[in-house]
Order: C-alpha cells, then structure tokens, then sequence
C-alpha cells in the first residue's frame, strides 16, 4: 500500500515540484493552496505525513501545525519555510513540527527528509498493530522491549513513556529522541550526532531541530526548565541524558 502525504502549500510550482518528486518515491500525494482547507483536509484525512508552508492565505502554517498536534499527537509533520525566517522555524517546532525544510531546498534532500518521517510513522503504525494483536503480553516480552532508569520507564512496544508513574505523552519525534538518549545514558551527543542517530541525516544548519526536540522534552519532564537534571546540556558539546536526575 502506497504512503499519503499531504502538501500545503500556496506556491503551485512548488507544491506541484514536490508531488513530482514523491511520485518518483511512489508516494501519494494531495496538495492544498489554502490554509482552511489545508486544516481541515488534515484533520479529516489520514496521512503519513504533511509538509506545511508557513506562508499560506486563510490560516497559516504555525496556527495548522498547532491545531493538528493537538487533534493527531503522533502525526508526522515537515515544516516548509524561507531561508531568512529563522524565527518562524523555531516557532513551527516549538509547535510540534517533527522537522523543516529552507527553500529552496535539494530534490536528493527533500526525498531523505520525507524518508525518514515515513520510517518513523511505519514504525509508530508497526507497534500499534502489535499492540492491538497480542493482548496477553506476558512481562518479560514487555520488559525486553523497555528501557527503564530509575523512575523513568520508555517502553517501544507501546510506544509509552512513564516517569514517576505518571504518562508523559510525547509526539513520535520526541520519543524516538528520548529513546535514543535513554539507550545511551550518561554519554553526550553533539547535536550532529542527535541530527544523524534520531533524524537520519546530518545537514548543518538545522540545529534547531535538535534544540527545539530538548526544550519540549524538558518541559514535559523537568520540574524546572530554567536548571534541567534529566536532560542536560554540556556546554560547547552538546545534551546528555543524566541517569541519576531520574532517580
């Protein structure tokens, strides 16, 4: 079965370009020109993914992205924006965008970053399923495909995270990025190496994917932001998971 991808965007060569270059991955692919209808052809539809322009007429990108996380968590949303709108980036994942591209952008580029959203919504799909086939789980299966340190408990097969009994619902992103971090406690990764291990690519210049993941991670499990104990920064290198903030 072929992957659905919804293109909003109001530049019709664009979005046309686009739909081209997904065809050549056999990918479906609708495009929107208008924000409204953009929204609501995503909260009505399923989709692997949406690619969203932040420059649309009716709503725009920053207002869509917020809207579709807080209906659909786990969607996989690519962010489009200007090479100069640096702030609009930051915002678009502050939002909930999963990533974004700078236009103009590579054909070789853009078909690695929609890649690499597809493999993470076919694996978020691939342990629902599980879920929904094996009822009787026995405890082991379900601690062989947990990573638990001290009160912090990130469970791949349910896709769950818990920290101090309580659920931390995360989007696809975040928790792939926890769970790297989590497999790898205590060792610090440059946000190069964040960049390749959970996003699949290294490309500089988009640091404020890996920045942006980190400050909504905090705020979902710090008790205080402003001096973080589970997710730390070492300076001029980049974050690390510290195993003892979590106990």
């Amino acid at each position: 079965m072929k992957d659905n991808v919804l293109i909003v965007e109001d530049e019709f060569d664009i979005a046309n370009l686009i739909q081209v270059h997904l065809s050549e991955l056999d990918i479906n692919s609708d495009i929107c020109c208008h924000g409204q209808q953009g929204l609501e052809q995503a909260l009505k539809q399923n989709y692997e993914l949406i690619m969203l322009d932040v420059m649309l007429p009716g709503t725009n990108g920053l207002d869509i992205c917020r809207q579709i996380r807080q209906e659909k968590p786990l969607q996989a949303i690519l962010m489009l924006t200007s090479k100069t709108s640096e702030t609009d980036r930051i915002l678009g994942l502050e939002l909930g965008a999963d990533d974004y591209m700078t236009k103009p952008f590579s054909i070789r580029e853009l078909q690695a970053r929609v890649r690499t959203q597809l493999r993470r919504a076919h694996a978020l799909t691939d342990r629902s399923n599980a879920v929904e086939t094996e009822h009787n789980i026995n405890n082991d299966k379900r601690n062989n495909s947990s990573t638990c340190i001290g009160k912090l408990l990130v469970d791949q097969r349910y896709h769950q995270v818990t920290y101090k009994d309580n659920a931390i619902n995360l989007t696809s992103t975040e928790f792939e990025l926890l769970d790297f971090l989590c497999k790898n406690p205590d060792q610090v990764f440059s946000r190069a190496q964040l960049l390749d291990g959970v996003w699949g690519y290294n490309h500089s210049g988009y640091e404020h994917t890996v920045n942006s993941h980190i400050n909504r991670l905090r705020n979902k499990l710090e008790e205080n932001c402003a001096e973080p104990k589970i997710i730390q920064t070492v300076w001029g290198v980049g974050y690390k998971l510290n195993s003892a903030g979590v106990y």
